[in-house]
Formats: structure tokens, sequence, C-alpha cells
């Protein structure tokens, strides 16, 4: 039985939706951004969601109103996407790389502490595969320090921490739509603002620095503004916009059959030789983007999967390696741990009962 690592669902009210908003010739930013912006925030307790065009575009504007600027340090672990680096690259600052827990994916609060330097303007905390960081104590070596805490969030939304959902914790929160997550816009992003004049700002920037809301009508076609501040072609249009608020239906439903399926695979691999559970903590609770395991002679997990037709992957590897970056792993040694052993199993909504069953027996067989 064929299975697939992940899918992109597109659902019947998104087809709808964005089949209106073509027929309507009203494509660029206007109602449908405005109320995927309000669902996120009343359906999934987001802060004050700004859409834009990418989960990129929202970490990049992050920093920018975060103040960070060309040769500013900014914290983060290695275990991302490029994406999440390049980002601080764009804003001529230096990423500077700290440990994570090889249990989890996530920044380690004792390596962080000790990357901490006076140029340092940011910490970005990568939810790994959704499952939140320890943000209190991140959030607290932020606070001694006033800086702020962005949470790249592109696996984690759904998720939750101590009560509170993941994109109302932090100063700012980035989330990504692209076409595998959870919910897709085909691609754009959303940066979730605590203090609503950060929202504020994050609007007026993510289109050129204008202040739509308030430019007046000209009898001469264009409206009358100023610019006051360096803005970017960063906006949602109506049509992914509509895309993504179509997506949301049915998407709670979707997060628990994610759920269940994490669940079942814990329960069945827990006392498979070879094979090491990531940590879960009762206070938070994971968005379950992907299923990370730790495994002993990886590349002959990798094949012996393949031959019961389970396909697996380890996502993202370190970043530190990469030119760009620095192109020199740092010495961490959470993260090597991490690195040699991870491995994801495939997670979706649409696996079967029979396709779960099936990557069970296959990791059970041995390698």
């Amino acid at each position: 039985m064929s299975i697939s690592m992940f899918e992109t669902v597109v659902t019947p009210a998104a087809l709808d939706l964005a089949s209106a908003v073509i027929r309507s010739g009203q494509l660029s930013t206007g109602p449908r951004v405005v109320a995927f912006e309000d669902a996120l925030a009343r359906e999934l307790r987001l802060s004050h969601p700004v859409a834009l065009n990418s989960g990129t575009s929202a970490l990049h504007l992050a920093l920018v109103l975060a103040g960070v600027g060309p040769g500013d340090e900014v914290v983060l672990a290695p275990q991302t996407f490029v994406a999440t680096a390049q980002a601080i690259l764009m804003q001529r600052a230096v990423p500077v790389f700290a440990d994570i827990d090889p249990l989890t994916g996530n920044l380690a609060v004792e390596s962080l502490t000790r990357a901490l330097t006076p140029p340092t303007k940011a910490i970005i905390a990568v939810h790994w595969a959704g499952y939140p960081c320890d943000l209190d104590e991140i959030g607290a070596c932020a606070a001694l320090r006033g800086i702020p805490v962005i949470e790249d969030a592109a696996h984690a939304l759904g998720a939750s921490y101590r009560g509170r959902a993941i994109g109302s914790v932090s100063r700012f929160t980035c989330f990504s739509f692209q076409a595998i997550k959870h919910v897709t816009c085909g691609d754009g992003g959303a940066l979730c603002c605590v203090h609503p004049d950060d929202a504020l700002e994050a609007r007026r920037r993510r289109w050129f620095g204008i202040d739509r809301e308030h430019a007046l009508p000209s009898e001469l076609g264009e409206r009358e503004f100023d610019i006051d501040a360096v803005g970017y072609k960063y906006h949602m249009n109506d049509l992914a916009a509509a895309v993504g608020l179509g997506n949301l239906s049915g998407f709670r439903d979707r997060l628990a059959r994610r759920r269940t399926i994490v669940a079942a695979y814990r329960t069945a691999l827990a006392r498979v030789s070879g094979v090491t559970l990531l940590r879960r903590a009762d206070d938070r609770q994971s968005a379950d983007w992907l299923c990370t395991i730790l495994v002993e002679r990886r590349d002959a997990f990798v094949r012996a999967l393949q031959s019961h037709g389970v396909p697996t992957s380890v996502v993202h590897r370190r970043i530190d390696r990469f030119r760009v970056c620095g192109g020199v792993r740092a010495e961490l040694a959470g993260q090597q741990q991490f690195d040699e052993r991870q491995i994801s199993l495939p997670l979706h909504s649409g696996l079967s009962d029979e396709q779960v069953d099936q990557v069970m027996t296959a990791v059970r067989c041995g390698w």
C-alpha cells in the first residue's frame, strides 16, 4: 500500500472561496485577507495575526520590527530550515547558533544563556516538529536583556504551551501556510503580535510602508500618502487568503487525526530496540507536524522501511553547515547527537489506519 510522507489538503470550501475570488476579478489584498486574519484570531486564538505572503516574510518582518540591524546578533538553534537564518542575514545581522535538547530538537535554555552577548538583539525559538519550546524560560532570558523572542512556529499551528495558544505567548510568532503545512494558502504566512502597535506597524510595512487604511483619495487616482520607513511587498492577496480561509474548515479534525496517529506510533514503538522517542511534557501540546524519532544505524533503518514501502525523511538537518551561515558546524553536542539519529515517519491526516499499521509493523520488523 503506497504511503506518502506529507499531503496537501485543499477542502471543498477552499475551492469554492477561491473560485469566487477569481470570478470577482478582485485578487489583491481585500476582504478575504481581513476575513482570514479574523478567523485565525477567533478560531485559533492567535494574537493580532497579520497575513503575509510567506513564513519567511513573517520572520524577516519580525526582525525589522524588533530593530535588528547590521552587525547585530540573533541567537537560534541550527535545527530548522535555512529560511530562519536567511531572514537574519537579510537584515545583515549575524546568526549565532546555540545548542538543542537532543530529546526534543528545540533550543536548550542553558546553551542559549551562554550564547547571549551584548550584541544580541533577538532570540528566535523554533518549535521543531510542532512541539513548543520552553517559552517561559526563554522569555525570562530575553527579558533580563530587554530583547524580544521571535517564535518560528512554521510547524506549530494549533500547538499550545501552558494553556496558551502558540501565537499568543511571545512578542512575535511566525507561521507558515506553505503547501504541506497544517493549513495551506498555496503559499503564505502570518506574523502574530502580542502588542497591537506592532501589528499596526506590520500592516504598514507589509505594503511598502504605506498606511493604506489612512491614505486619502485623490482626484488624480493615486491616494495621498507619505512613506517614512522602508517597507516590503509582503502582503497576502485575496486569492491566497480565500484558500487559507476555506482550508481552516476541518482543521481541528485533521489536527486531532495527526495526534491520534502520533499517539499510536509512540505506543507501538516505545519498546522497540534502537528507537528513542522524543520527550513530551504535560504542560504543552504539540501540533504534530512531524513525528520525529531517534534511531540507531539510521541508513539501515531508512533502507529497511523503504523495503516495506514506507518513506522516511530527516526533513531538515542542521543549517550551520551551510556556507551562507558560516559553513562551520558549531561545537554543539546536543545538535550533533540529534543530527546523527533523527528521522521522521509519515504523518498526515490522510493516512488510513491500515497505513499507520504498515508503518508501525515496518519499524517493529527491525533493520
